[in-house]
This record gives C-alpha cells, sequence and structure tokens, in this order.
C-alpha cells in the first residue's frame, strides 16, 4: 500500500465530496451578487488581519472581537453567504475528523492505546 497513492485518493474523495460541491455553488450565488461578494471580501479580509494579528502574540480588544461577531451575525442573515458558511463548517467537520482518524491510528506509536 503506498500512502502517497492514498493520500491522493483522499484528496480527490474530499474534491468530489457534497461539502465542496455545496462551497462551489454556494460561491456561485454569491458572486453573482456584487454586493454580498464585497461584503464576504472584506469579512474574509478583516478575519485575516485579525488571525494575523492573534498569530503575532498581539490580543485585539475586545470591541474589535465583538465588531467581527456582530459582522458575523449580520452576513449570516444573507442566504447565499449562510449556505457558504453552513457548508465551509461542513468541510471543516470532515477535515478534522480524518486529522483525528489519521492521528489515533499513530497513536500506539507514542504509547497510546489502540
Amino acid at each position: 500500500m503506498n500512502v502517497i497513492d492514498k493520500a491522493h485518493e483522499l484528496a480527490r474523495a474530499i474534491k468530489d465530496s457534497t461539502e465542496v460541491s455545496d462551497i462551489t455553488s454556494a460561491m456561485k450565488v454569491i458572486e453573482a451578487d456584487p454586493e454580498s461578494k464585497l461584503m464576504l471580501d472584506n469579512f474574509r479580509q478583516s478575519q485575516i488581519e485579525l488571525q494575523q494579528r492573534m498569530m503575532s502574540g498581539e490580543m485585539p480588544p475586545q470591541e474589535e472581537m465583538e465588531k467581527m461577531e456582530k459582522l458575523f451575525e449580520v452576513l449570516n442573515l444573507n442566504l447565499g453567504i449562510r449556505r457558504l458558511f453552513d457548508a465551509e463548517r461542513r468541510l471543516s467537520v470532515v477535515i478534522e475528523d480524518v486529522n483525528k482518524i489519521i492521528t489515533d491510528s499513530l497513536s500506539q506509536m507514542y504509547g497510546g492505546q489502540q
């Protein structure tokens, strides 16, 4: 069994999954609506900047965190964006599950039970 071949097979399975298909179709809906696209792009940019600051050790003020939460809530009122966020969350769960399966399979190597 070639692990790399199996990894490519897994990547294809994820790419062909319902979750990825749902993300793709949600993005098409958003891209067809310039206002939704702009709102999402602005949110994503703010999200990236916030994450970068946090990774560099800077803790943003509580007001800024609350502002991002409120913006997320506003975006969720947009059905297309909510559909995208839901699909992204489902894909994230799949990836977390795959990661757990792989990690658990290696736990014996580090003295864990299998």
